[in-house]
């Protein structure tokens, strides 16, 4: 079974490779290229712990395949609209060069950017000025003076401030306008990863502004011929519902809009983080946007990032304290929330496992073998715990650990806090 032929977070059959006359449990993230091949790990079929020993940790290790399998199935979804689409990958999920390249290589998409750096980094990487959407807000004098001399570079102006500087320094070009919808949609109930919503929000050109920034495009010498909107992260089948009564109100601006061309319909496409998450489903994604746009004679966009690379990658540290401490068993790693924000900053669900069991998979997973640890980081901050409470297999000294969905909106939103270094970062090939 090749890596392609599972969607992300699909569930196998077992823990392949395991020596046991029971089967082995099934693991509810392990898939064809993710998954225990006897005591070890395995992600695109390179072992992770002898990769860990080599490289040392903390280490970040992404599949090159997973996502390349990934925007196919993106590509594949927009195909059966039977519209004109594109792919701008959202770079600001992970921004490794190497990995860049190989999306560009592979001809699958463009790049969506949100700052100067993030513009040049992708031309650094390969992609031209015309491959990059850009997405910002509060736009600088500074930031425009790089749009103005990369005039190709398809821009998503969020703000009647934006559109008035832009066409100062780069009149005469055709723009997107960034909306808000006032709704949100994201993973679960999460309110930390929705855009829009009952709140007011800094992003986006909300109805009552609209005819206003039209006017002041056209003041201003550009012409809008695109409306963008990007309302949440994470979103899954429970809230495509959700999703698609925010897709049918963002085409109260379509309507108004007669030179239209583009509809970006943005990111937020999420992946699974527990266990009772299913994978997105992606014809009834694509049947939503075929039912809305059809007829519309606009070409649809979409800048995905976790869908793209969160599965894709794992991190990996090393065990270094296991210790009792009242009734709770905690075990240290040698990194913390400065490698991967999400868990803490955003409430989101992480699952570690082992990078190697001690023992086969069946008796390893054994429930009657679990035993509940708290992963506490190195970060000398008392909210450094990567997970609670959860069930997982002994560990001891020296032991290393992986964190799985880690492949998105880790290394790219890194800090030195503490002065704890980065992780380094691999492509797996």
């Amino acid at each position: 079974m090749s890596p392609d032929s599972l969607a992300p977070g699909s569930v196998s059959s077992g823990a392949g490779g395991a020596h046991s006359d029971s089967p082995a449990p099934a693991l509810w993230w392990e898939r064809p290229d993710l998954r225990y091949v006897g005591r070890d790990l395995h992600l695109g079929g390179h072992n992770l712990a002898v990769l860990a020993k080599e490289a040392g940790t903390p280490a970040f290790f992404y599949s090159g395949a997973r996502v390349l399998a990934n925007l196919r199935r993106v590509k594949a979804a927009l195909e059966s609209t039977g519209l004109p689409h594109g792919i701008r990958y959202a770079m600001k999920a992970n921004r490794y060069g190497p990995l860049l390249t190989l999306m560009k290589t592979s001809g699958l998409c463009g790049i969506d950017a949100c700052s100067p750096g993030e513009l040049r980094h992708a031309v650094r990487c390969g992609f031209r000025p015309d491959e990059v959407s850009y997405t910002a807000t509060s736009v600088s004098p500074a930031d425009l003076e790089v749009l103005a001399r990369n005039p190709t570079a398809w821009v998503n102006a969020d703000s009647l401030s934006t559109i008035r500087r832009l066409g100062a320094v780069s009149p005469g070009r055709a723009i997107g306008l960034r909306v808000n919808p006032a709704m949100g949609v994201g993973y679960g109930e999460n309110q930390l990863l929705r855009y829009s919503g009952e709140r007011t929000s800094k992003f986006g050109i909300y109805k009552e502004h609209f005819q206003e920034a039209l006017d002041t495009a056209a003041a201003s010498g550009l012409s809008v011929e695109g409306i963008h909107f990007h309302v949440g992260c994470g979103y899954l089948n429970g809230q495509l519902d959700a999703w698609a009564a925010v897709v049918r109100e963002c085409a109260w601006f379509l309507d108004r809009l007669p030179k239209a061309r583009i509809v970006n319909i943005g990111g937020g496409l999420g992946v699974p983080h527990v266990a009772t998450d299913r994978p997105l489903d992606l014809a009834a994604w694509a049947g939503i946007i075929r039912d809305t746009f059809k007829d519309r004679g606009v070409e649809i966009w979409v800048e995905p990032g976790d869908h793209i690379v969160k599965d894709a990658g794992v991190l990996v540290l090393q065990v270094n304290t296991v210790e009792r401490k009242r009734q709770t068993d905690f075990v240290g790693v040698d990194g913390g929330f400065n490698l991967a924000m999400e868990p803490v900053f955003y409430r989101l669900p992480c699952e570690p496992v082992p990078a190697t069991l001690p023992s086969d998979a069946a008796t390893a997973w054994d429930p009657a073998a679990l035993k509940p640890v708290t992963i506490a980081g190195n970060i000398n901050e008392a909210l450094d715990i990567w997970a609670e409470n959860v069930p997982l297999p002994p560990f001891a000294e020296g032991d290393r650990l992986v964190l799985l969905n880690a492949g998105g909106y880790a290394s790219a939103m890194g800090s030195n806090h503490c002065m704890r270094a980065q992780a380094e970062e691999h492509l797996l090939l």
